[in-house]
């Protein structure tokens, strides 16, 4: 049996889910393989890892300019140094799990990850294949420290492989496979009793609205875009996930009962059924992380773009906007007279419809575990 290690960390969502569709594939799909999820900032140092990620997840949620002035500050010079200096530090204990693991293959969802690893194999302490998953629509320098190393790099979209060959990167360590995603987005549902068991009508437009983030402008301006899709006249209903957010969702129900929409709004705090509410939509209301895009897309869904984390996230909005699959909703923006003009133009949402499927990389976890494991 070879041994496999899947390193993420917890700085949001997308490195963990990334690392858990891998390991979903590997586990039913390769019998001779065994998979292990690791953080690999948690294992270095608990207290570490509380640090950090609350620092960014309050960074990110209440001042987000400083953090996208850190995200920018990170790529080069004095911040970038300082960052792949602490990984060479955190990768001396990272190197005692991995001596006692001994896997045959190190899968990296996180740039930490991968530049700890791309250090021991430079100081000789590790002779093992590297991958790095990126996790996102446009690069980070971070993701590619050490790169000479690495002896796998999987990434979004071809425009990505080719900003990392101008990098230096060898085209044939390259793979435009799409980020990983969850087997669930691939399965067929039935779309009468998805919309019957959430109480939705057939004869309506369905609008999937992620209300639940925390982070990039703020609740208000979530707030004040979720008024304008529930007032709006255009024979739509909508699903709202509040997420972990229960002043959002209070919210979000104190207005609905105020405006009677009751029939058409249904609004819940956490669902398990993402996949399934996205094969009924018709579009998505989102935060662009790079998981929830993904999922998007493979659902062939237009997207409005809403909240973005300066850094990354506007990255992944600027993208989705240039490939026309995506409006994104920016602070000031007259939201009514952007959605009356969606909506009352069919024929530009079947456009953005079908380029989200010709962009979408449907099989993108299997494509990775076969590159890396056949």
């Amino acid at each position: 049996m070879k041994k496999i290690i899947i390193f993420y960390a917890s700085y949001g969502g997308g490195h963990l889910s990334a690392a858990r569709s891998i390991k979903e594939c590997i586990d039913n799909n390769y019998d001779s393989f065994d998979s292990e999820l690791i953080d690999c900032v948690k294992y270095i140092n608990k207290a570490l890892d509380i640090v950090t990620t609350t620092a960014y997840s309050e960074m990110a949620k209440k001042v987000p300019n400083a953090w996208g002035h850190i995200y920018k500050q990170s790529e080069k010079g004095p911040l970038a140094k300082i960052s792949s200096a602490s990984n060479k530090i955190m990768a001396i204990k990272l190197n005692k799990l991995l001596q006692e693991k001994q896997p045959d293959l190190i899968i990296c969802t996180h740039p930490f990850a991968s530049q700890m690893c791309s250090y021991l194999k430079k100081k000789e302490k590790l002779n093992v294949k590297i991958a790095t998953i990126l996790t996102d629509f446009a690069i980070h320098n971070q993701w590619i420290v050490g790169h000479e190393y690495i002896d796998y790099f999987f990434v979004s979209h071809l425009g990505m492989k080719e900003a990392l060959i101008k990098e230096g990167i060898s085209n044939d360590k390259i793979y435009a496979t799409g980020i990983p995603l969850s087997n669930k987005f691939l399965l067929k549902y039935d779309k009468s009793e998805i919309l019957k068991s959430f109480g939705l009508s057939p004869n309506k437009k369905t609008v999937l609205f992620f209300g639940g983030g925390e982070f990039g402008l703020g609740k208000s301006q979530t707030f004040n875009i979720f008024k304008s899709f529930v007032l709006n006249n255009n024979n739509i209903q909508i699903v709202a996930i509040s997420g972990k957010n229960g002043k959002m969702k209070e919210d979000f129900e104190n207005f609905v009962e105020e405006n009677h929409k009751e029939n058409s709004v249904k609004i819940l705090s956490y669902t398990d059924k993402v996949a399934q509410l996205m094969s009924i939509s018709d579009l998505v209301v989102t935060k662009p992380g790079g998981l929830t895009t993904t999922e998007s897309l493979a659902s062939g869904l237009p997207i409005v773009v809403i909240n973005p984390i300066p850094g990354q996230e506007e990255e992944n909005a600027e993208f989705l906007e240039q490939n026309e699959v995506a409006i994104w909703i920016k602070k000031g923006d007259n939201v009514e007279e952007i959605l009356n003009k969606l909506f009352s133009d069919p024929d530009k949402m079947q456009k953005m419809k079908i380029r989200a499927r010709l962009m979408a990389k449907r099989n993108s976890t299997k494509d990775i575990c076969d590159i890396l494991l056949n």
